[in-house]
C-alpha cells in the first residue's frame, strides 16, 4: 500500500506513520518543517502547506490512500487560521484525491465536532453537531468532516475518526501543558471534579486509524461514509485520574478548585479583552479548556469495533504508567494486551 500522511511530524500522525512502515507499507507524510526523526523510520518527508493546493496535489499522485491527520488544534486563536488549515486545507485534499484518482481517505476528526458544552454519557455515533462552539478549533473539524463524508462516492471512499483526550510518549501539547501549571500551583480542578471523560493511548488512536483502512474496502464498506468515536473504552473520573498522573509525575496533588460556571465566566471575559486587545499569546484559560476539563464525555465503542474491528492493543493503566515514565525518564515502554514490549 502507498500511504501518505498529513501531518506526519505530528504526535498522533508519525505513530501512524511509523506503525504503516513497521507493516511494510510505502509512506510519505506531509509536513510543513522538516522532520528527520521520523524519516529515519522508513517514511519520505514533504514539505507542503495544504494552502498550497498545487503542491498538495503533487503529494497524493501515486498514492492508493490517504491519512488526514493535519488541523490547526489550538484552544485560540483567530478563525481565519482554523479555516485556513482545518477546512480549506481538507478541501484542497479532497479535491487532489478525486483528480488524482487515490481512493480511499481516513479522516482524523475530534468529539469537539459534537461540542463538549454538555454532559454527554456513552455518547452515540449519530450525535448531531453542535448549533454552537466555544472555540473555532469544533467549528471548522465539524465543516471538515462533513466536507469528508459528503466526498464518499464510487470514486472516493471515506471515513472520519474521532480520538478523544490522546495520551502517550511524545505527547508535546497537552500533558506539557498541564504538568507546568501543576508546577506552579495554577492547574484547578474544575466544577465539583467528579465529571467522567474518555480517554485514548497514542497507539489505540494510530491503530484504529489502521483498521478503518483495511476495511474501508470502497464507498459500501460498513464504515464508509461515517464517523466514528475512538478511545479506550475505559472511562475515567477525570480529575482523579488527572491528580493520581501528577503526583507519579513527582507533583503535589491537586487541591485549588473552581466552580464550573466561574470558570466559565472567566474564561469568556479573557477570551474578550484578549480578543480587544488584539494580544497573540493563548490565554491562561480558555472555553475550549473548561468545557473540556469539567464535563462528563465518553463514547460508545460498540460502532467502531462492529464495522471496522477496532480493538484496544495497550489498556489504558499500561498507557498511562507508560506516558508517565517518559515524561519522568525521556523513554518509555508499553506492553500490548498480546504481551508485545512498545519501545519509544
Amino acid at each position: 500500500m502507498k500511504a501518505l500522511v498529513t501531518g506526519g511530524g505530528g504526535f498522533l500522525g508519525r505513530r501512524i506513520v511509523e506503525l504503516l512502515v513497521s507493516q511494510g507499507h510505502d509512506v510519505s507524510f506531509l509536513s510543513r518543517r522538516r522532520y528527520p526523526e521520523v524519516e529515519a523510520c522508513g517514511a519520505t518527508g514533504l514539505q507542503v502547506d495544504l494552502a498550497d493546493a498545487a503542491a498538495v496535489r503533487e503529494a497524493v499522485r501515486g498514492r492508493d490512500i490517504v491519512f488526514h491527520v493535519a488541523a490547526k488544534a489550538e484552544p485560540w486563536g483567530p478563525r481565519e487560521s482554523f479555516v485556513r488549515v482545518n477546512v480549506d486545507g481538507t478541501k484542497h485534499l479532497i479535491d487532489a484525491m478525486k483528480a488524482e484518482g487515490v481512493t480511499r481517505l481516513v479522516y482524523t476528526s475530534t468529539p469537539s465536532v459534537v461540542s463538549l458544552l454538555h454532559d454527554t454519557e456513552n455518547g452515540a455515533q449519530d450525535l448531531p453537531y453542535s448549533e454552537a462552539y466555544p472555540s473555532p478549533y469544533g467549528e471548522t473539524k465539524a465543516i471538515a468532516e462533513k466536507l469528508v463524508l459528503e466526498a464518499n462516492g464510487p470514486s472516493l471512499a471515506t471515513v472520519s475518526l474521532r480520538p478523544h483526550l490522546i495520551i502517550g510518549p511524545r505527547e508535546d501539547k497537552m500533558i506539557p501543558r498541564v504538568l507546568d501549571r501543576a508546577k506552579s500551583g495554577k492547574l484547578p480542578i474544575i466544577g465539583d471534579g467528579s465529571n467522567t471523560v474518555d480517554i485514548t493511548y497514542i497507539d489505540n488512536a494510530a491503530w484504529a486509524h489502521l483498521d478503518a483502512a483495511e476495511a474501508l474496502t470502497d464507498h459500501t464498506a460498513a464504515c464508509a461514509g461515517k464517523a466514528y468515536f475512538i478511545s479506550n473504552d475505559e472511562p475515567v473520573s477525570l480529575w482523579k485520574w488527572m491528580d493520581e498522573f501528577v503526583v507519579a509525575n513527582g507533583l503535589p496533588p491537586l487541591k485549588r478548585r473552581i466552580s464550573y460556571g466561574l470558570a466559565w465566566r472567566v474564561a469568556s471575559i479573557v477570551e474578550w479583552v484578549w480578543t480587544v486587545l488584539g494580544i497573540k499569546s493563548e490565554p491562561r484559560i480558555t472555553r475550549m479548556q473548561v468545557t473540556g476539563m469539567g464535563r462528563t464525555h465518553w463514547y460508545d465503542m460498540g460502532p467502531a469495533k462492529r464495522d471496522f474491528g477496532y480493538r484496544i492493543r495497550i489498556p489504558l493503566e499500561e498507557g498511562t504508567r507508560a506516558t508517565v515514565q517518559w515524561f519522568t525518564e525521556g523513554k518509555a515502554e508499553a506492553v500490548t494486551t498480546e504481551g508485545e514490549v512498545i519501545t519509544y
